[in-house]
């Protein structure tokens, strides 16, 4: 028998794009729209205002009338791509510094901007 049938897939979250980013939804029903990182739920990441449905609630404590309550739902990460304020799409690339730091950065204008730091390298 084959030993690797209990083992659990590990899930790798995107280095690229994290909770509080913003970011351009590049594929699906809500093509073109930007929103901020709310989140993320194994590889689907939930977008703030994009990929909205509509639930039926029953009343609780929290929600004494219940009714329809209008909520974002998980997309796969595959299908959003990090942007800048004007809602440009960036490539984003990794490299290290001289002090043994990772960036990731992307280039504007001909110019690199840094977007921010990652995990120190060790020597």
């Amino acid at each position: 028998m084959s030993e690797n049938v209990n083992m659990k897939k590990t899930q790798e979250r995107s280095k690229k794009i994290r909770k509080g980013d913003k970011v351009l939804v590049i594929a699906g029903n809500s093509r073109g729209q930007q929103g901020t990182v709310l989140g993320f739920v194994g590889q689907r990441v939930i977008v703030e205002g994009v990929n909205m449905c509509k639930k039926h609630v029953k009343p609780s404590q929290n929600n004494p009338q219940g009714g329809l309550v209008e909520m974002e739902r998980p997309m796969h990460i595959s299908n959003v791509c990090p942007c800048d304020d004007a809602g440009k799409p960036l490539k984003l690339k990794v490299r290290t510094t001289e002090a043994g730091e990772r960036e990731l950065y992307y280039t504007q204008d001909g110019q690199s901007v840094v977007r921010r730091t990652l995990k120190r390298v060790k020597k």
